[in-house]
């Protein structure tokens, strides 16, 4: 197709046969929940063990790969997004030790590789390749700790995409390898006492399962462990245990300049935790647990550790202050007071660096904006300029006399800049470091526009646009809207080389929605999509699909919505509650059964956001939306395609294989495909290999296209 000059046009054929779909056994599972009857007969997919299950999972893969690949323009867009997904990535530079180092692919490597080298300017090689570590891609590298001094590197591995992780060791001198390895981990902290001689760590108690990740049990007493080099794991120093509170989880960091512990306990997913700390001129490996000061007793805001000084912590925390501040506190006489108080916009996040400068993030109408400011007192230096965007990664720590940090908008693929602080001078330059560059588009032929529309309940919600330029308004073009909304997790504009081929090829509109029950706006905006408001969040996307049938981007027949884990509750329960304005319907990994969430590995955690299936009153808001339990039984449902993998041990499959089958039960003949496509060695997301991502990204626009009537052009 590379070499095609001329428009390629494809014939969509928009009759569908009815699909043959598996008639799974039912069984009689009825409970009584707070007074109701609840019918539950698919249960038994939750054992992921089960011939029957796999069975299943078998006789539809059967039918959704096949269909998949008929896709007209699956092939086309495969080819394409290989081809221009194929360009250098990098990630900022950081320092540690007497070297530097960053991630990098070259474009298709199925993991990023970490390089090593003796300053941003010298010849790079090779530190560690994940590639290496498996024929198929799927070990991928998912976090890794240098000790103070720099002359060992912790990290860990993951297997299929699981959450469980082994933690190993290497020295950077010349790559070799330590014996100690640790296992049983998830959730995990990596945190290195400055004597380079152990880490801090947290581990679950072993799981009983030979395949680590497919297993459904619930995650439950986390504990936080010191390991000592040279020592086997079943010697590790048990810091914090908390067998009253099987939920909570204890992480932990030590200080910038090692005398302190720091531990930060939390109970789910809400930004508030308990804040511990311990000297570590009276801690020794034994077999004694730490004892602390407790600094905060309760769950009332959230601490993060951002540097001490001078006998002064740092703290960027929301106590009383919705949109987050910047606190000093004395740990002796736990006096606090503001550094930067709160302001009309969200403070992201604060990096300390040179020991006496504090570079701040804050989020402005759901784009970045950076700033300088002095430790001391807070007062701003200077703000840096940066075109309207995303920060998504820095580097620079509170001895490092530099920062790095990686631009990035919808269509700009990135550009990392660096900023010298060394000097006394207070006007510092931020100095285009790395630019990316473009495959296949010319940025100034798209543009995106940010518009704010009226909610259910009046409430104004931001929505970015973005197409090429010039396009007339008349409802006829195919739109991709995505959405999450929840969690308190901030949606900002990033590249993505696939909706960019949406928009080149397809004639794409691309729609990004901010929806309330994330962090854009501070607490009152994640609480107004949380809990007993999570109704909210549906409201704000069905009206910005209403938004787009009025200001005649589109038409109902003309739009696609997508999501992933809580976005994919997100788009089933939008579909579920407006079938009839959505043509597609692309659900990632999906929170689907509201009723028994929390029973599944780290499920209860998601409590603090949905709330407590086992409570009355709780339970009647999850019944109002559950998708699992609110699936229309008349009418055309869209052509929805699930998406999860065998190895989800976040939203374990079970979410999606019950939502399926009740689905097509209940609609046999639907004129739409109700589809889903299960992975193998595939987890929630984090570590996936580019080749499974390139697949199964092309079998979703596929999918995509056939059902808005899409023709591929060239």
């Amino acid at each position: 197709f590379t070499t095609l000059l001329y428009t390629i046009k494809f014939e969509v054929d928009m009759t569908v046969a009815p699909i043959p779909y598996p008639v799974p056994r039912k069984e009689e599972c009825v409970e009584t929940l707070h007074g109701c009857e609840v019918h539950d007969p698919y249960r038994w997919m939750e054992d992921p063990d089960a011939p029957e299950t796999a069975e299943f999972v078998t006789a539809q893969n059967k039918l959704t790969f096949p269909y998949l690949d008929e896709c007209p323009v699956r092939d086309p867009f495969h080819e394409t997004l290989t081809e221009l997904f194929n360009y250098p990535k990098q990630g900022c530079p950081f320092k540690r030790g007497e070297k530097f180092y960053y991630n990098f692919n070259s474009g298709l490597q199925n993991q990023h590789v970490l390089f090593q080298q003796d300053s941003v300017d010298s010849k790079a090689e090779v530190f560690l390749d994940p590639n290496l570590l498996s024929s198929d891609g799927t070990v991928a590298l998912s976090s890794f700790s240098f000790s103070h001094d720099g002359t060992i590197m912790a990290y860990t591995l993951s297997q299929s995409g699981s959450d469980w992780k082994t933690i190993k060791f290497m020295k950077t001198s010349d790559k070799s390898a330590l014996e100690d390895v640790l296992v049983d981990v998830k959730f995990s902290c990596l945190a290195w006492t400055h004597d380079n001689k152990g880490i801090f760590y947290n581990k679950y108690p072993k799981a009983e399962t030979s395949d680590l990740g497919t297993e459904t049990d619930a995650n439950i007493h986390q504990k936080l462990y010191y390991h000592r080099l040279g020592t086997p794991q079943s010697e590790d120093q048990l810091i914090v245990e908390l067998p009253d509170e099987p939920h909570w989880m204890p992480g932990c960091e030590v200080s910038d300049c090692g005398c302190y512990v720091i531990v930060t306990v939390s109970k789910g997913c809400e930004p508030v935790n308990q804040l511990w700390v311990h000297r570590m001129d009276t801690f020794s490996p034994s077999t004694d647990k730490m004892e602390f000061d407790v600094v905060v007793d309760n769950f009332e805001a959230e601490y993060e550790y951002i540097a001490n000084k001078d006998g002064l912590f740092y703290l960027k925390t929301n106590s009383e202050a919705d949109k987050y501040k910047l606190i000093s506190l004395d740990l002796g006489s736990r006096e606090r007071h503001d550094v930067i108080a709160e302001s009309e916009w969200v403070l992201n996040w604060v990096c300390c660096v040179r020991q006496d400068l504090l570079v701040t993030c804050y989020n402005q109408h759901c784009v970045d904006s950076l700033s300088i400011h002095r430790l001391s007192d807070g007062v701003l230096i200077q703000p840096v300029e940066l075109p309207p965007g995303s920060v998504v990664g820095y580097s620079g720590r509170f001895q490092d006399s530099f920062i790095y940090f990686k631009f990035m908008s919808f269509i700009n693929p990135g550009v990392i800049y660096h900023m010298d602080l060394s000097h006394e001078l207070e006007t510092f330059t931020a100095e285009a470091f790395k630019e990316t560059p473009i495959k296949g588009f010319q940025s100034s032929d798209y543009e995106t526009k940010q518009v704010f529309f009226e909610s259910k309940d009046k409430k104004k919600i931001p929505m970015f646009i973005t197409h090429k330029k010039g396009i007339e308004l008349d409802g006829s073009h195919p739109t991709l809207m995505y959405g999450y909304g929840g969690f308190n997790i901030s949606l900002s504009p990033t590249y993505s080389v696939s909706r960019m081929i949406f928009i080149k090829n397809l004639g794409g509109v691309y729609c990004h929605v901010n929806l309330r029950g994330g962090g854009e706006y501070g607490k009152e905006w994640h609480h107004g999509g949380s809990l007993a408001n999570k109704q909210n969040v549906f409201n704000d996307f069905i009206s910005a699909a209403e938004t787009l049938h009025e200001m005649k981007y589109t038409s109902p027949d003309k739009l696609a919505i997508e999501g992933g884990s809580n976005g994919g509750l997100l788009v089933a329960a939008c579909a579920n509650q407006r079938p009839d304005l959505f043509a597609a319907v692309i659900c990632h990994v999906g929170v689907l059964d509201m009723y028994r969430f929390h029973r599944f590995t780290i499920g209860h955690a998601w409590m603090t956001e949905f709330g407590n299936p086992d409570l009355s009153e709780e339970w009647g808001w999850l019944r109002g939306y559950s998708p699992l339990h609110n699936i229309p039984s008349e009418g055309e449902y869209p052509g929805i395609l699930l998406l999860t993998g065998d190895h989800d041990d976040r939203v374990v499959p079970l979410h999606s294989l019950k939502f399926i089958a009740t689905l097509q039960g209940l609609h046999p003949s639907n004129p739409h495909p109700l589809l889903i496509r299960v992975d193998t060695k595939s987890g929630h997301g984090a570590g996936k290999p580019t080749s499974k991502k390139l697949r199964e990204t092309a079998d979703v626009f596929g999918f995509i296209a056939r059902q808005l009537g899409v023709s591929w052009s060239k």
